[in-house]
């Protein structure tokens, strides 16, 4: 199985460099010419599955880059983007030193309260993984945040710490992964456009 994971488009709250978690905001203009441009970079694949998070920016570059009907995204809040709790819609460098310190290296500092940990995003997201590779499926398109995105690739990348959190995940580039037999190995990077 090829797994081809990608974040959602620009927002106007990335524009702006603020915090975006739950907010459920859509893409921009640049987010929409985002993903038609990583759709185009990819050809014509056809995924035999296309996945989401429930955020409309999530959904709207899955139907882009999946060339696919909104009926046809399969969404799960297992890739939901993290929680940012008290920091959500925060200017990226108005954050405080708590929040700022564990964004920047999650691996040393303990996230605020209010945020997601990072204990809590590895075990959904490696759930919903290890759930999808029981699938019958060659090709699966999985389209989620910034955040979260890091714990699926960690997790693809066989990471001990289970993320992979630089460099940072640029919106609508696709990392290209296989599984096959619980072996799993990076095909592909598609930068973004």
């Amino acid at each position: 199985m090829k797994i081809w994971i990608t974040r959602h488009g620009q927002t106007d709250l990335n524009k702006a460099k603020l915090m975006q978690g739950l907010t459920d905001a859509p893409l921009n203009e640049k987010g929409i010419a985002q993903a038609a441009a990583a759709r185009k970079a990819i050809g014509d694949i056809t995924f035999d599955a296309v996945y989401a998070s429930p955020l409309e920016r999530a959904i709207t570059t899955a139907m882009i880059i999946g060339n696919v009907p909104r009926e046809q995204i399969i969404t799960d809040q297992r890739i939901i983007e993290a929680d940012f709790g008290r920091y959500e819609q925060k200017p990226y460098h108005r954050m405080g030193i708590p929040m700022t310190l564990y964004w920047a290296l999650p691996e040393v500092f303990p996230a605020p309260p209010t945020v997601e940990t990072i204990r809590s995003m590895t075990a959904r997201s490696h759930a919903f993984l290890r759930e999808l590779e029981q699938k019958p499926c060659e090709n699966v398109l999985v389209v989620c945040h910034g955040g979260i995105i890091r714990a699926l690739c960690g997790y693809m990348e066989d990471r001990k710490n289970g993320i992979r959190w630089r460099p940072k995940p640029h919106n609508c580039e696709i990392r290209v992964y296989e599984s096959r037999n619980g072996v799993h190995r990076t095909l592909k990077v598609y930068p973004a456009p």
